[in-house]
């Protein structure tokens, strides 16, 4: 799928040199590498080869996520994330997605940070599962000790369901985009561990090179 896999020596790869979570972490807290930020109108992801935040499109619209954007390392939206999405035919072949909301303003990317995970909302783009789960900055001063999604004020999640439902919106370009179905934390948990599975199954051979 990808011509380059290799890890750079001097700096770790988001997506295969960092970890899903830091020792002694507790099960709700991952780490996140966060691509973009409430400012950005470009979209932007990790480029697969090299590890490096690239430009994958600029926006059309005015859209920008409600909340910083990333992804969970060690995670793949493979078969085990398929088979959680009954309408979906595959996963959409990434790292797990996930929107994290802070009270304070994040204003840079290519960072990493700790988040305590709340649910997740069960995204389908023309036919792929594509998860998006839903956290908050571990300790932040507003939201640090939200435990579940539904504590959240119910317009947070419904302004990320509105920002992934249109921003691949372009002129004269039909997309088939479902955000419905909103899952609290006990699921999103199980949706991780499903993205870490597959990702071992896909991902572990490159690992053994790296031990040898």
């Amino acid at each position: 799928m990808y011509s380059n896999r290799d890890f750079n020596r001097w700096r770790r790869h988001p997506w295969h040199g960092l970890r899903a979570r830091r020792d002694g972490a507790a099960d709700d807290i991952v780490q996140v590498y966060v691509e973009m930020t409430p400012a950005d109108v470009v979209k932007y992801e990790v480029d697969k080869a090299s590890g490096f935040l690239m430009v994958d499109r600029p926006q059309r619209t005015t859209s920008s996520p409600p909340a910083l954007y990333g992804f969970i390392p060690r995670t793949y939206c493979g078969e085990e994330v398929a088979k959680r999405c009954p309408h979906a035919d595959v996963a959409d072949g990434d790292p797990l997605d996930i929107c994290v909301f802070s009270e304070r303003h994040i204003t840079r990317a290519d960072i990493l940070l700790n988040a305590r995970v709340l649910g997740g909302i069960q995204m389908i783009d023309d036919g792929e599962a594509d998860d998006k789960i839903v956290a908050v900055l571990e300790g932040d001063n507003i939201w640090g000790d939200v435990q579940d999604i539904a504590d959240l004020p119910a317009i947070k999640t419904e302004r990320l369901q509105h920002y992934f439902s249109t921003y691949k919106l372009q002129p004269g370009k039909e997309i088939d985009v479902k955000v419905d179905f909103v899952y609290g934390r006990e699921e999103a948990l199980e949706v991780i561990a499903a993205a870490e599975k597959d990702y071992w199954a896909s991902f572990n051979h490159l690992h053994e090179q790296a031990r040898n």
